[in-house]
Order: structure tokens, then sequence, then C-alpha cells
């Protein structure tokens, strides 16, 4: 079998079907080309379908020994699915040995592709039905509430009222509102302990009126006697 010509007439008629996606890399020493594959509701810069760009490079005696295949930019792949695709590609390749199989890899990848994106897409509905059937039930728990006892009615009560301010608030107001005694206001004002001292400073003296000491004789003060206990007036009587 001629290689080499084998291998220029599957080139030949990869260019003719894949107009605009086949693109030949290297000649030599083997023809080496890509072809850009898609599935079919692959839409681009968006994360709408898959595609890749799938390399093959022709060996010494292909067909009847298997190419070198390898996936490359691909697009909107899962984790894992590079290597699922190489394994399918993998079985194609040694069903097909012994003819031409670049045509058979292409359609084998743009049906893997489509398949995978099916499942992609019921995940993706699955996981969103999830995520709104939980949100439902939240909002449900939301207006069904909550059991309240004196213990979380008490504790919910601290906790709005810290989150708003209010026991700072009343904090703030019964320090205000604390009296001071006549020691802790003498501590608190410095100036009271002056305020005596500027008194005479400033020349103010007190004056006595004298005359409401003048006729202290005309009052009737008790003799000193009257505060002696012992004192009996009737017993001087009963000597005379």
């Amino acid at each position: 079998m001629d290689y080499k010509d084998e291998q220029i007439n599957e080139i030949e008629a990869l260019e003719s079907i894949y107009c605009g996606e086949f693109e030949v890399l290297e000649v030599e020493p083997f023809h080496k080309f890509s072809i850009v594959i898609k599935s079919e509701e692959y839409e681009p810069d968006t994360d709408n379908g898959l595609s890749c760009r799938l390399e093959v490079t022709y060996t010494a005696k292909y067909p009847d020994e298997p190419p070198i295949v390898s996936i490359e930019e691909e697009e909107n792949f899962e984790d894992g699915l590079v290597e699922k695709l190489m394994e399918h590609l993998s079985e194609q390749i040694e069903e097909s040995l012994g003819i031409v199989m670049v045509f058979t890899l292409v359609s084998a990848t743009q049906e893997w592709l489509n398949v995978e994106w099916d499942k992609i897409k019921l995940n993706r509905e699955e996981s969103a039905a999830r995520k709104l059937k939980e949100e439902e039930e939240a909002e449900m728990k939301r207006f069904e509430g909550t059991r309240v006892t004196v213990e979380t009615f008490l504790r919910w009560k601290e906790k709005f009222n810290e989150e708003m301010g209010y026991n700072e608030k009343k904090r703030l107001a019964e320090k205000e509102e604390k009296k001071l005694t006549g020691r802790e206001l003498f501590m608190k004002d410095k100036t009271l302990d002056k305020s005596d001292l500027k008194f005479l400073e400033d020349g103010d003296s007190v004056k006595v009126d004298e005359s409401l000491f003048q006729n202290l004789d005309d009052l009737d003060l008790e003799d000193e006697d009257d505060d002696d206990p012992d004192f009996n007036p009737d017993a001087s009587d009963d000597s005379e």
C-alpha cells in the first residue's frame, strides 16, 4: 500500500467536506491538520453548546497504524470531558484500523459533543429547579416563623436592642442622669475649692450690728444652778 498516496487523497477529501473548518498545520515529515467541531446548539462567546479543535497527525504507516490525535481549544467543557472524549476516540481508532478514518473520528466527535451537551443542559435544568425549590421552601419557613418562648424572646430583644443601639443609648442616658454626691461634685469641679478665697479677695467684709448685743442685760436668763439637776428651791425655804 502506498501510505503517502492514501494520506494525500484523504486530506483532499477532508478539505472539500470541512471547508472553512479544516486547516493544514504541517506537511513534513507527515501531514498535521486540525478540524473545528461543534455541537448543534453551540453559540460563540456564550456558555451554550460545546466546541473543540481536533488535531490529527499522520504516521508513516497510517491507516494501518493509528494517527496521533489530540483535543485542543475546548469550550464549555466540564472537568473530565476531554479525557472521556479521548477514550471514545481511541475506541473508534481501534475499530477503524486499515482504512482512512478521520471522517469517522470527526463524526464520532460531533455526535459525542451533542450527547454530552444534552447531559449538561439536563444537569443545569435540574440544578436550577433544585435551587428554585430550596428558595421557595426557605421563603415558606420565613412565614411559618419560630415558636417563641420567654428565653428566645429575651435573647431576640437583647440582640435587637444592641443592633438598634438602644442599649448604648440607655447606658449613656443613665450616665447623664446619675446624681453626683457633694464630694463627687467637689472633685469634679475644681473651682469650688477656690470660691471662698475668691469671695474674700473681692473685698466684701461681714458687718456686725452691735446694737443687737446692747440689751443683753434685759434678757431673763436663768441661773446656772437651774441647769443643776440636784438644785431644789424648796430645800432653802425649809432651812429658814
